[in-house]
């Protein structure tokens, strides 16, 4: 190695090494933050009110498919070939109207989802606007959610700002 090379090497390790001392970092448990939110609460309890009536409506509708198959099954040694396909048809015309209903109240774009965009959204973006005033206020370059899927194995708890961001939002 020539002192070129050593050189650059010298100001490329002094370079990252002055770059990575001069962030500051902070770690916030956002699902503990919302979980502690009134509003979050209360908006959960009614998604999970909803959800509940909906399952129970596609549930008694599928009992009603039920019923019909039942009947099918017992009367169809009754039925002439053509009132047998009928009502083979109807059955699976309703069960597949049920799933239709189904995949419309639970499915990606489902109302529950959009319930839950229209519901959860103003609170997140709340929560969103408190920790990047924090940072700004306290020149926090990064905050991590420590409550999250990161894959954080580690974390000094001085850096949890958890607390603080529950407290600008004047919660417990």
């Amino acid at each position: 190695m020539n002192i070129k090379s050593i050189i650059m090497m010298l100001v490329l390790v002094m370079g990252t090494m002055s770059f990575a001392t001069a962030q500051k970092i902070a770690l916030v448990d956002v699902n503990e933050v919302l979980s502690s939110m009134p509003e979050y609460d209360n908006a959960q309890k009614e998604l999970d009110r909803i959800a509940a009536e909906w399952r129970q409506q596609i549930s008694q509708d599928f009992d009603g498919v039920k019923s019909m198959y039942n009947k099918f099954q017992a009367e169809q040694v009754l039925l002439s070939p053509e009132d047998k396909t009928k009502r083979e048809n109807e059955i699976v015309k309703k069960e597949s109207e049920i799933r239709e209903k189904q995949k419309l109240k639970f499915g990606p774009d489902g109302e529950l989802f959009k319930k839950r965009q229209e519901m959860v959204a103003p609170i997140q973006d709340k929560v969103f606007a408190a920790m990047e005033s924090y940072a700004a206020e306290r020149g926090i370059d990064i905050i991590f959610d420590k409550g999250g899927a990161t894959g954080l194995l580690f974390s000094n708890p001085e850096y949890d700002k958890t607390a603080d961001i529950k407290k600008k939002l004047n919660i417990k």
